[in-house]
């Protein structure tokens, strides 16, 4: 199963050197340690490969561009690899609708999302590979595949040998002690989740404006 394995905090950098208004953009692919001081977007605002940044001559980037790092933006936000990425466009165009908000919706209701979401990883990518190495259940049975898009009405449990894991556990108590989207209901109990809806766009946090996305998709 292909994946990203280099430097991961690169990835914010350039969407923060080349952001239109000069913000820092952080897509919190470390979790948590992505808030502390050490974050590299916090120390060096430059795009990978440079050592300075003049922001008076910050270079003007075209609509393309625009779209373009719209798309690795939300791409890298999820963890995504270019091929499938396309292929959940290709999906949500072919639903009735808004194409921009289906995809987006699919994004999220992928089930590493889903436990990320819930708080049950630390991360993203921790969230995958607790998937991966069989830590949850849906609907009662086991799953390794991280890409399963859930449906409402679904389950999401912990694997009984799982739950002595000293990860598993600190995630549990982080997971009962913050927020989790609306769409999703956690049981504090027997650490069960359940997915009430499908995600409205309001619903969904990611700092994205997926319509450059379907016009780039749509050149």
């Amino acid at each position: 199963m292909a994946r990203y394995t280099e430097a991961v905090c690169r990835l914010c950098r350039r969407e923060t050197a080349t952001s239109k208004t000069g913000e820092k953009i952080k897509l919190f692919l470390k979790g948590d340690r992505c808030l502390s001081k050490k974050c590299a977007v916090e120390r060096r605002g430059t795009a990978p490969g440079q050592k300075t940044q003049n922001t008076k001559t910050r270079q003007k980037i075209s609509e393309y561009g625009r779209q373009l790092r719209e798309k690795q933006k939300m791409r890298r936000y999820y963890g995504v690899l270019e091929a499938q990425f396309t292929n959940y466009f290709r999906v949500a165009q072919r639903v009735k609708g808004k194409t921009g908000a289906t995809f987006l919706q699919l994004l999220e209701r992928r089930l590493d999302n889903v436990v990320y979401r819930l708080n049950l990883g630390q991360s993203r990518a921790q969230a995958r590979q607790l998937v991966t190495h069989r830590h949850f259940r849906l609907n009662g049975r086991t799953v390794n595949v991280p890409s399963i898009i859930v449906k409402a009405g679904d389950v999401i449990s912990i694997a009984e040998n799982s739950k002595k894991s000293d990860l598993i556990l600190a995630n549990i108590e982080t997971a009962k002690n913050r927020r989790h989207p609306e769409w999703l209901e956690f049981n504090e109990t027997d650490a069960t989740a359940k997915v009430l809806a499908l995600p409205s766009r309001e619903q969904i946090d990611t700092p994205v404006d997926e319509q450059l996305i379907v016009e780039f998709y749509s050149r």
